[in-house]
């Protein structure tokens, strides 16, 4: 039997996450493989290198710092979230990642990501962090805020635009025991948003397009299927039991340590029926 963790992005939303996570590690729950979308992956990667609470340390420190993420940076870079400051000079100098750790480490890590030209989603499998770590970049790039990321000749963004919540993927690959954690209610669905603006941002990748109309449709699809894969013993869905108003960049300290916190409990609440489930 093989447990597999996927992890809904969101952006500050998805430190949500990062407090189930970090109880999970207290827990030393045994996953085989993690595949995450934007912010999810970007909590994920933290569980593989087995470094609890950097998540929400690097977010509360930095989250008003005007070199991490923010419209200042849009304006100056035209990225909402730095890169050179968020994936490189943090994980490197200002609040280590021990991509060792994480390369020596069992856990599959695939990432999400949305590849722009066909509109679909692909899920790499990332072994070394450093080596690779435009991939999680690429993941959390969200669509009109974000340059596209060129990785291989290949043009990427946000995975979520094209797989927000991929338990079909996990299903795919054959994995027994799915942990699902969300970062949205139970009742949350996605309304369809006003896109004309953003879509004519992309009007030379119409395939692209197509996903992001669609987006609202295909993501209240998967709640439903999720819903379902619960009550049939298949998964197991960890999601916000409240409603945080959270921004998806939060400035607030307060907020993003409620969120978090908020993980916490909720996994708290919910670990010995997870016990039970990851039994079987």
């Amino acid at each position: 039997m093989k447990t597999c963790l996927v992890l809904e992005g969101g952006g500050l939303r998805g430190i949500y996450t990062a407090g189930v996570l970090d109880e999970m590690l207290k827990d030393k729950i045994k996953i085989d493989a993690i595949i995450g979308v934007s912010m999810g992956a970007l909590i994920g990667i933290n569980y593989k290198s087995n470094q609890p609470e950097r998540a929400i340390r690097y977010n509360l420190r930095y989250c008003n710092d005007k070199r991490y993420i923010g419209f200042n940076q849009l304006l100056k870079t035209g990225n909402i979230v730095n890169k050179e400051f968020a994936y490189y000079e943090l994980p490197n100098e200002l609040d280590k990642f021990d991509y060792n750790a994480y390369k020596k480490s069992k856990i599959k890590m695939f990432v999400t990501v949305t590849n722009v030209e066909t509109g679909e989603a692909e899920y790499i499998e990332v072994k070394d962090a450093k080596e690779n770590i435009e991939y999680f970049r690429a993941s959390s790039s969200m669509p009109g805020v974000s340059k596209i990321v060129e990785i291989n000749n290949k043009k990427y963004l946000d995975g979520g635009v094209a797989d927000s919540i991929p338990v079909k993927k996990a299903l795919e690959l054959g994995y027994d025991r799915i942990i699902i954690v969300l970062t949205r209610p139970i009742e949350y669905r996605k309304k369809k948003s006003q896109l004309k603006v953003l879509q004519s941002r992309y009007k030379k990748y119409p395939k692209f397009q197509k996903a992001i109309a669609s987006r609202n449709k295909r993501y209240n699809e998967v709640v439903e299927e999720i819903i379902k894969l619960e009550k049939d013993n298949k998964v197991f869905c960890i999601r916000p039991s409240k409603q945080v108003d959270i921004k998806r960049i939060e400035k607030n300290e307060r907020i993003i340590l409620e969120q978090y916190n908020l993980g916490k409990k909720d996994y708290l609440n919910c670990k010995e029926d997870l016990f039970k489930y990851l039994e079987k």
